[in-house]
């Protein structure tokens, strides 16, 4: 199969800090603060146990350059006109600084959790974005809004509900895929793709970016001028033990996400299906803790970058130059202070 073309960028990739899940609102902004002291591109707030748009909007008070992400917001447990509103007040509270990132979520939790509708997954994102862009324009320009589709229909606004405009324009919209049909989508009306932390840089250029270029194609769109924003996996340590523990958690995080069926098409990129297999096998019986055993380092080397500051470094340029526009680090240990300064400076060096 035939790999993407390279992205031409003038650093290898733009670094962003991510918020880790369960972080405080007040806790991120401090995080966005530092992030911007230490020279980071951006700062990602996801939707996990407080709403990332709160959190964002505090960092946005406490920085002036560093890049505001939601990485991601759920989009089906909100209708288009809520993400319109909140995501519109992000940017004209950030000074136009602001990335919109959207994801489906899973069915169990947008029916049971959310209590929201649930149906093609895919052409309702779509559709979602594009009503969403409609709103702004209203906003922006006074023109009527006459948006009706297949799930949603927005046809009323008057300037009473109506914001000012903002100068520089709606914030651009990144929307998260794993499979080859969101990420079509996203080429199809994103600015940019968040694909998973559980990605290899195999399942990257033979599946998740043709599959970009397919939908870019479709919507007569240049994918070249659309983003890519990873999460990588790293396991880092400076010595034996601490490198065995950062080893350990990262097998385990493979294992969890290996067991479910959402993320099997990553492990048959591979020929791992046997993998996802015995883990979702084990994961029905609980035995959490053994999970980690069944990953082996052939496939702890696929998903992760793995060693030193600089050894991590080195692999992540290797594996991700020209194939991302924005990175980001997924660890499941601890990454201490000094270490991330060592990692970042790495990633900087020419």
């Amino acid at each position: 199969m035939a790999g993407p073309a390279r992205v031409s960028v003038e650093r290898p990739f733009k670094l962003d800090v991510g918020g880790d899940p369960g972080i405080e609102p007040l806790a991120l902004a401090e995080r966005a603060a530092e992030a911007e002291a230490a020279g980071f591109d951006g700062v990602g707030a996801a939707e996990t146990s407080h709403d990332p748009f709160l959190s964002l909007a505090l960092a946005a008070r406490e920085t002036s350059r560093i890049e505001l992400l939601s990485t991601i917001a759920v989009a089906f447990a909100r209708t288009p006109m809520t993400v319109a509103q909140s995501a519109f007040d992000l940017q004209a509270i950030s000074g136009g600084r602001f990335l919109l990132g959207l994801g489906s979520q899973v069915r169990p939790h947008i029916e049971r959790r959310f209590s929201m509708p649930w149906s093609k997954p895919a052409a309702r994102m779509a559709e979602f974005v594009r009503a969403v862009r409609a709103i702004w324009a209203t906003w922006q320009t006074g023109e009527p809004l006459r948006f009706q589709g297949e799930f949603y229909t927005h046809t009323l606004m008057t300037p009473f509900f109506s914001p000012r405009p903002l100068p520089g324009g709606p914030p651009p919209v990144w929307i998260a895929a794993v499979g080859e049909r969101m990420t079509e989508v996203a080429g199809e009306v994103g600015d940019g793709l968040h694909a998973h932390s559980f990605t290899t840089a195999r399942y990257l250029a033979e599946v998740s970016l043709p599959a970009l270029r397919r939908g870019a194609e479709t919507a007569g769109r240049d994918a070249a001028g659309i983003g890519v924003a990873l999460p990588a996996l790293v396991a880092i340590g400076d010595d034996g033990p601490a490198l065995d523990a950062a080893i350990r958690a990262t097998k385990g995080q493979i294992a969890f996400y290996g067991s479910t069926p959402a993320y099997l098409p990553v492990l048959a990129a591979h020929g791992w299906e046997d993998l996802h297999d015995r883990l979702h096998a084990a994961s029905r019986r609980g035995e959490w803790d053994a999970m980690p055993d069944l990953v082996d380092d052939d496939v702890l080397e696929a998903f992760a970058a793995v060693g030193t500051a600089d050894q991590v470094a080195a692999e992540l340029r290797r594996r991700f130059g020209g194939l991302v526009t924005r990175l980001s680090f997924s660890s499941s240990a601890p990454i201490a202070a000094q270490t991330r300064t060592a990692l970042v400076a790495a990633l900087r060096a020419p």
